[in-house]
């Protein structure tokens, strides 16, 4: 995210963009790892059931590997979703990345646009939303709470400083 002084920046320059990405807590070495274990503990587990006699169980185990690695697959493919998030004097704008590569851009009057912002006492920032112009769009929804907190303080800063 990057700031300046709105009142020293050319009307198309924008003085605040952010990028903002969904978090994803286990990273590719981590999950080559979980998936080496897991395998090596279904391969193990699944010979003493073959060795048994219950070879079906060995199928289920190899089941169970298949949907933990398309579970994983899905969730990593979710995390190549953006918002691009730009405020300059004449122009705000959010561009909705989608995973699978579509793109969605939404466009306001930076002196129309209202920042809604949905808290909850307990939890903190529920929901965030750019409303202007009769249209609506949300903001940062698959972000933490700490991050939310942090985009709202950043975002309404920035939006406050375009409209002195």
């Amino acid at each position: 995210m990057s700031q300046g002084n709105a009142a020293d920046a050319a009307p198309d320059t924008p003085v605040f963009e952010a990028l903002l990405t969904p978090h994803r807590s286990l990273g590719r070495g981590g999950f080559i790892v979980l998936m080496t274990l897991t395998s090596a503990l279904f391969i193990a587990h699944g010979i003493v059931f073959l060795i048994a006699g219950a070879w079906p169980i060995f199928l289920f185990f190899g089941l169970d590997l298949a949907l933990l690695y398309g579970a994983f697959w899905l969730n990593y493919r979710s995390a190549r979703a953006r918002e691009i998030v730009s405020v300059s004097r004449t122009l705000l704008t959010v561009r909705k990345i989608a995973p699978s590569g579509r793109s969605a851009e939404h466009r306001f009057n930076p002196f129309w646009a209202r920042f809604h912002v949905a808290r909850h006492e307990e939890i903190g920032i529920t929901g965030m939303a750019v409303e202007g112009e009769g249209r609506r769009t949300d903001v940062g929804s698959f972000l933490n709470p700490d991050d939310r907190e942090s985009f709202a303080h950043a975002f309404s800063g920035a939006l406050a400083s375009v409209k002195r």
